[in-house]
């Protein structure tokens, strides 16, 4: 037994919760929050903040980025300088700003699908076109189309890729050699990189994953990267993230976007909840990791079992699954459509992800056993009415 209980239920409905504003009857495994109350210590440090009363104008302090610097060197084994710390409120308002500064309108941003679905929207948001470099999916394992690659990023309409590292809904963590391989072939044709690691800290157990700014010297000056402690810590609504450009000329307009659309100041929490994850809150991360790695293996198990269809894809990284439902030879839509009206289960159709995703399913598994339980049970009821 562990020092923190992550079986304990959290009652989200009526808490303003984008994932629980469903139906009475629905279970929602969709969005990528958790339902487990954020670190006791970072609860604390909130209430120690809020207790002085006083939430005027926050300035940036030296603990920030000592926070953000000791946990990178400590966790993954990288230096940063303090000098390439930029905060943001948000690794999504910083990729549409990257966006919106290094394109012009009908450029193209390269991006690998199946993908995190606002990427999408940040580019076409901005005026720009996803240029997709499908990722190839083989024996249940996903890898990147270096030929396919190295076509997009020769296409002189596209300056900027959005590199998802580790990869969100497939849960793969990219090794050195994959990552260094981006690094030569976007300097090669003038692309700079912009790597999103939001999910870096939820690995699994023994599993760490690889920055790409810390791979070589080529992606350290072609890459912008987005960090932030608020995937992994439950905490996505105190609006708090950094973003690390070690490239001096590419720091500048990064920092000019930022301060452009007005997303680079703190407000008076932001900065407590990030000093507080990451010198203290390990000890939370690592539990809650076991818990739901283990969640994974239950699942994976269950569905190997009960609804053999159906498979899930080996991830290392997120606490999203990845459903292969191409057996059913039903499109993503339809399937997850039939299984929430039939079972009250709400998860995520693959199609939203690109071409790429449109027979898989993405479920999220960070909730308590219980609702672990109950979200598995609801997909094999779904699966087995479809099939009738």
């Amino acid at each position: 037994m562990g020092q923190y209980d992550f079986d304990a239920p959290v009652d989200r409905r009526g808490t303003d919760s984008l994932k629980w504003d469903v139906a009475e009857n629905e279970l929602p495994m969709w969005v990528a929050d958790m339902d487990f109350k954020t670190a006791p210590e970072i609860i604390a440090a909130i209430n120690k903040r809020l207790e002085h009363g006083v939430f005027g104008y926050a300035d940036l302090t030296d603990e920030w980025y000592e926070a953000y610097q000791k946990w990178w060197r400590e966790r993954h084994d990288f230096d940063i300088d303090r000098s390439w710390l930029i905060f943001s409120t948000g690794v999504i308002p910083s990729l549409s700003s990257i966006v919106r500064k290094l394109t012009t309108p009908n450029e193209k941003v390269i991006i690998q699908t199946p993908v995190y679905n606002i990427f999408f929207n940040s580019i076409v948001n901005n005026g720009c076109r996803p240029l997709e470099s499908p990722l190839v999916y083989k024996e249940g394992q996903y890898s990147m189309d270096f030929e396919d690659l190295e076509k997009k990023m020769s296409d002189p309409q596209a300056s900027l890729m959005i590199l998802c590292n580790p990869h969100n809904p497939v849960g793969k963590l990219w090794d050195a050699e994959t990552l260094s391989r981006v690094g030569e072939l976007a300097k090669k044709y003038g692309v700079t990189v912009v790597s999103d690691e939001i999910h870096c800290d939820i690995t699994k157990p023994g599993k760490s994953y690889i920055p790409f700014a810390s791979v070589s010297e080529t992606c350290k000056n072609i890459s912008i990267t987005c960090i932030a402690p608020t995937k992994a810590f439950n905490i996505a609504g105190m609006q708090t993230s950094a973003v690390v450009v070690p490239n001096q000329f590419l720091r500048h307009k990064v920092w000019r976007a930022l301060n452009t659309d007005e997303v680079a100041e703190p407000n008076s929490f932001a900065q407590v909840v990030t000093q507080a994850a990451f010198n203290q809150g390990g000890s939370w991360l690592d539990e809650m990791r076991e818990y739901v790695f283990t969640n994974r293996k239950i699942a994976e198990d269950f569905v190997e079992a009960e609804i053999p269809q159906l498979s899930i894809v080996k991830g290392e990284a997120t606490y999203l699954l990845w459903i292969d439902i191409s057996g059913l030879h039903k499109s993503s839509e339809e399937v997850a459509g039939f299984i929430r009206k039939q079972t009250g289960l709400y998860i995520t159709e693959g199609i939203e992800y690109g071409e790429a995703g449109r027979y898989f399913l993405r479920m999220n598994v960070a909730c308590t056993r219980a609702t672990l339980m109950d979200g598995l049970n609801r997909l094999k009821k779904g699966i087995l009415e479809l099939n009738l």
